[in-house]
């Protein structure tokens, strides 16, 4: 039996692994010397930077390419006619780039930072509006703030990284498959291997996640799974990154780095790296077995269950994080586990398959874990009752005081899973700001 159909156990509410990651990327690089203590650097248009290096952009974008073939598992090509050439204009040139890279041609790359809300507070006046920033809508109780940046104005290089790395949800990624409304022509990635093709936001997904270590049995049976495109994103914006900082273009050097940094952090999440934390093969095949014969229940428990312990995760360390930072506390657990370096060294330097093979493997490996403890420390009625679809009523519940209520003992084995999955977070992007920096 093939688990084409188990696709839907994705779903596309899933692809925002971390809420807000530019509120964890501060805390996780606000010790690190390199970040914390590096000049300001000048705001730079996109424009600016293609212009000045459209020579070697031609050669960095080709040899991004070429190694994409060469170690990307069920990888698809990009058409020769996509290939970057000199352009006559900003306009053309811009969009020559992002056909290059397969982004949307929509993606903005607007002037902006997302402040600090530990310093600022939660910023109101003087803000952009998101619609120039994101092309999709900011999802339900979105804690993103967007402040303007002028061309040639100083920022540090900690603000530019931090809130890059949340920046590859706002667009750059949907609408990007044949079978997506409004595809662009000739993208050649095929047909959306996972997901509902029909909304958008789930299009984004295959680029958001990666499935690396299901299995030999699992990817036989379910090889739409294997074609994920994370490693690709990486390593266009690290590259360009280097490329910045080779070349002078400080302010892009950090905000490539800082969307590089988004793919790897959606890996360290276990709901991105595995297809069903909680779930055994032979439930999956079991489900999906009853389904095939009439009986969906179980199969769509199974979706809401997965869908619902995900969100658990992301909405309550969210909302911990945010508060601490706003109230100027810095020695929370997870502020702890975010800023702890010590963990850093016990991993591989940064190399191309950091994020395969170190980072999505032990995420991997930590899922049935970190299931079992929001199964434990989550009120029993989000996590263990199919009928209720947290999505869906979130925005009426009060997670903070729901988890108050819960057994001391059962709150605590939640917050230890949730300060190792940040711990390892933190420590993995530093160690890719190190790569990329040297």
């Amino acid at each position: 039996m093939r688990l084409i159909a188990l696709a839907l156990l994705l779903l596309p509410t899933w692809v925002q692994a971390w809420g807000n990651h530019a509120l964890l990327s501060y805390r996780a690089f606000e010790g690190m010397p390199e970040v914390a203590q590096a000049a300001p650097v000048r705001v730079e248009p996109l424009d600016d930077f293609l212009r000045a290096q459209e020579s070697r952009l031609v050669n960095m974008l080709d040899a991004q390419e070429a190694w994409a073939r060469r170690e990307i598992r069920a990888y698809a090509p990009r058409p020769d006619a996509l290939r970057f050439t000199p352009q006559p204009g900003d306009a053309e040139r811009r969009a020559a780039f992002l056909r290059a890279l397969r982004l949307s041609p929509h993606a903005a790359f607007a002037l902006f930072v997302q402040p600090d809300p530990r310093r600022q507070g939660q910023v109101e006046q003087g803000l952009m509006p998101h619609e120039l920033v994101s092309s999709v809508p900011l999802s339900k109780g979105a804690t993103q703030r967007f402040l303007p940046l002028q061309t040639g104005q100083a920022v540090a290089p900690l603000a530019v990284l931090a809130s890059a790395s949340d920046e590859a949800d706002y667009g750059y990624d949907i609408d990007l498959f044949e079978d997506n409304r409004g595809a662009p022509v000739g993208y050649d990635f095929g047909r959306q291997p996972f997901g509902n093709p029909a909304l958008r936001i789930s299009s984004q997904a295959p680029f958001h996640m990666g499935f690396f270590h299901q299995g030999a049995v699992f990817n036989t049976l379910a090889p739409g799974f294997a074609r994920t495109f994370t490693q690709l994103r990486i390593h266009q914006y690290s590259t360009l990154a280097q490329l910045a900082f080779e070349t002078g273009h400080r302010y892009w050097g950090w905000r490539f780095a800082g969307l590089a940094l988004h793919y790897l952090q959606d890996l360290t999440q276990p709901y991105h790296a595995s297809a069903a934390p909680g779930e055994r093969l032979s439930g999956m095949l079991w489900a999906e077995l009853l389904a095939k014969l009439g009986s969906p229940a179980r199969k769509q428990g199974l979706i809401v269950l997965q869908s619902n312990r995900h969100f658990v995760l992301e909405k309550y360390q969210t909302q911990l994080v945010l508060a601490a930072a706003l109230a100027g506390r810095d020695d929370g657990l997870n502020e702890q586990a975010l800023r702890d370096m010590k963990a850093d060294g016990a991993y591989p330097a940064w190399l191309a398959q950091y994020a395969r093979d170190v980072v999505a493997a032990e995420a991997h490996a930590l899922g049935p874990e970190t299931d079992t403890a929001i199964v434990v420390g989550a009120p029993a009625r989000y996590v263990t009752d199919p009928s209720f679809d947290f999505g869906a009523t979130e925005s009426g519940l009060d997670l903070d005081a729901d988890m108050r209520r819960q057994l001391l003992a059962q709150r605590e084995a939640f917050q230890a899973a949730v300060a190792r999955l940040l711990r390892n977070f933190g420590a993995h992007s530093r160690n890719a700001v190190r790569g990329m920096l040297r």
